[in-house]
């Protein structure tokens, strides 16, 4: 179960991780980083990158198949709708001790509050997009997509 100090460091993450622009170009620089890392670690991963509800990369490694696109917009969703990573969601539920689609009505065919998809922040303007994985461990997914953000937003500095 997480604790309140887990919970913190996943706010201060979202904190950390914000873009200073983001447009189409930056959506295809990140999904591409992504790709090559995932290929080269031979992740069995789909990759999908938005900007509000338009999809601007999508990628689908060997290994994944229907079902995760399924969790991609589920846990997007729930991330468009709530503001925070699916990991987040779903930790917060967990140390609260309240089961998610019923606190909030929500359908778990549509959402879904499992590690994998992180908003999209740009600095002075908050979330605009969602960046997600899905094909490993919820917890793996989260960390994957965390350390790309990272890497990637290292070299726009």
């Amino acid at each position: 179960m997480a604790g309140p100090e887990d919970l913190a460091a996943l706010l201060a993450e979202e904190e950390r991780l914000q873009f200073p622009n983001f447009d189409q170009a930056t959506a295809l620089a990140l999904g591409r980083l992504m790709l090559d890392r995932a290929e080269r670690d031979r992740l069995p991963v789909t990759i999908d990158i938005r900007r509000g509800e338009q999809q601007l990369f999508h990628a689908a490694l060997p290994g994944t198949s229907a079902d995760n696109d399924a969790w991609v917009e589920r846990k997007a969703r729930a991330v468009r709708r709530f503001g925070h990573s699916s990991w987040y969601l779903g930790c917060l539920a967990r140390a609260k001790g309240y089961d998610f689609h019923a606190k909030f009505a929500l359908d778990p065919a549509r959402f879904a509050a499992h590690g994998g998809s992180f908003p999209i922040f740009v600095k002075g303007t908050g979330a605009i997009g969602t960046v997600t994985v899905s094909g490993l461990p919820q917890q793996e997914d989260h960390r994957f997509v965390t350390a790309m953000l990272h890497e990637f937003l290292v070299t726009m500095a």
